[in-house]
């Protein structure tokens, strides 16, 4: 397979993370900032690479941040990682999805984020979602949870085009 064409974009290394509560539904962040405004997401944020943070870090650290609650590294399963080429032409993407494997009781908030909301499965159809997030990284998860992915998305052509480079 030959390397892919294209100008030089930055590249950014994030997590995305899976908070389920007792009834199973998962939260999500209705973002207020770019990348992703005006859409639901995950959970999740950049790494901190000036201080070399590893992806289980910056999930402990995004969840505290984000939701407010405390996660032990033992409490987070990787489910998947997603390398996206060239998302929105403006950014290549690594992220590392993590799930909490406990349920956990979060109420409903706003911050300078966005707002986090509660929402089933069946639900998440009708959000609206990124395209990357709503043709694979969610039917990713749903069919890869509680086991792993590696997903490529290459992003630069006039459609999303994606492979499943590892499924266990």
């Amino acid at each position: 397979m030959s390397a892919p064409t294209g100008p030089e974009l930055p590249y950014k290394i994030a997590v995305l993370c899976y908070l389920f509560d007792e009834e199973g539904r998962v939260l999500l962040l209705h973002r207020r900032k770019p990348p992703n405004r005006d859409l639901y997401s995950p959970v999740g944020g950049k790494l901190e690479q000036g201080i070399g943070e590893s992806p289980t870090t910056c999930a402990v650290r995004e969840i505290e941040e984000e939701v407010g609650l405390t996660i032990a590294e033992d409490d987070l399963h990787l489910t998947g990682i997603v390398s996206e080429a060239g998302y929105e032409h403006q950014t290549h993407w690594l992220m590392f999805l993590y799930e909490v494997t406990r349920p956990v009781t979060v109420e409903r908030k706003t911050f300078d984020e966005g707002t986090l909301e509660w929402f089933s499965a069946d639900e998440i159809e009708a959000l609206p979602l990124p395209e990357t997030d709503r043709k694979v990284i969610w039917p990713q998860f749903w069919a890869h949870r509680g086991r792993f992915f590696a997903v490529h998305i290459d992003c630069q052509g006039p459609e999303i085009a994606w492979r499943l480079e590892q499924s266990f």
